[in-house]
């Protein structure tokens, strides 16, 4: 998580739904955001068995629109654009031309000529400033994000809260779809994604409307012990399926095919910015590799910046870490050399001047029984 700017912290439209539920508020980069209601492990095992709600009003908001917005965007981002039919999305990625990662997003097809871009919040401007740089011929950008709200409702109740909301008989999304739905006069933009592991959507809605909807969801899924939840247990469940975190497992310093993520990139596309750097990665390998570790002993969690080591060799660096509330266990990930990524081997993880055993793991780290 990162540190607050000086400027005054911005607030998404539900701040004071948070407030008045007794959230705990904390500075999220240029936000002010809730890192939890009942306690961590409380919303985290409720994403897991039941339902769980996360304000992502945060989240920047793109559009491109225009003849041409297809193909422009198939240049500036990873994956292929022209796999998208309308009403579906992937994941993809935005790299700058030494092929280190701006951003990780997801980019919906609308309609045959409009786009919508999910990007992190604290990359919002910087994505969309590069991409106005590099904006192609008959191709319009705008920035949606200040007029418009996002909820992750996540978990295996997911469907029967969102009947509740939208009619037993709707027919819903399916993974990667995304559908707009008329709910009490207001539009509803629902996307089957998420960032938990769980099934689940993403939910987007005019600002002025926010607070309804996030109310109407909360009182509606009382019966399926929904819970508002925060930024700890969006981390905690995240990273127990190995989904990086930009500004920590992902940042220009490295790649896609490093972090392990080159099933988003399409190098058979002729052109897009960094095509040249992934392939030369693809063909020869990288110096380093992000990789899934579990400690193997009871003690303090990892966290980032610890030192991993291998045989009295210093092999890398964590980049996310903590204590797992599915596994009971120390769980992380790392950036280590290449020749040391292997999984199965044995580590150790730097923690309060004590090295503590790891082991490396096939991601993710938590797998649904």
């Amino acid at each position: 998580m990162t540190l607050m700017s000086e400027a005054a912290p911005r607030k998404t439209p539900l701040f004071d739904e948070h407030v008045r539920l007794g959230a705990k508020m904390i500075p999220f980069g240029d936000w002010m955001m809730p890192v939890q209601y009942s306690g961590i492990i409380d919303e985290h095992k409720a994403v897991r068995k039941n339902v769980g709600v996360f304000d992502i009003s945060h989240m920047g908001q793109l559009v491109a629109t225009g003849p041409r917005a297809g193909a422009w965007l198939n240049e500036m981002l990873t994956n292929n654009i022209d796999k998208l039919e309308v009403g579906t999305g992937q994941y993809t990625f935005l790299l700058n031309e030494q092929g280190g990662i701006i951003d990780d997003l997801i980019v919906y097809r609308t309609e045959p000529e409009k786009f919508l871009l999910v990007v992190n919040a604290s990359r919002t401007e910087e994505d969309f400033a590069w991409l106005q740089k590099h904006l192609a011929d008959s191709t319009a950008l705008g920035n949606r994000s200040a007029d418009f709200g996002g909820l992750a409702i996540q978990g295996p109740r997911v469907i029967e809260l969102l009947q509740a909301m939208v009619g037993k008989e709707t027919e819903l999304p399916e993974r990667n779809q995304i559908k707009d739905f008329a709910y009490d006069g207001i539009t509803l933009t629902i996307a089957r994604t998420g960032y938990t592991g769980e099934d689940g959507v993403e939910v987007f809605f005019a600002a002025k409307d926010a607070a309804k909807v996030w109310n109407d969801l909360l009182s509606k899924g009382k019966e399926f012990d929904i819970r508002p939840c925060g930024l700890g247990a969006r981390d905690t469940l995240r990273l127990e399926m190995c989904y990086p975190l930009n500004g920590s497992d992902l940042s220009p310093k490295h790649n896609p095919i490093e972090a392990g993520l080159g099933f988003f990139v399409d190098l058979k596309k002729p052109k897009f910015v960094g095509r040249e750097v992934l392939t030369e990665a693809k063909e020869k390998g990288t110096a380093t590799r992000l990789i899934a570790f579990r400690m193997k002993s009871k003690g303090p969690p990892p966290r980032p910046h610890y030192s991993v080591w291998q045989d009295g060799q210093r092999i890398g660096e964590v980049t996310s870490g903590s204590l797992s509330p599915s596994l009971n266990e120390g769980i992380g990930m790392a950036y280590v050399a290449t020749e040391h990524a292997r999984v199965g081997s044995e580590i150790e993880i730097e923690i309060r001047d004590r090295k503590l055993p790891a082991v490396i793991e096939k991601k993710p780290l938590y797998k649904k029984s």
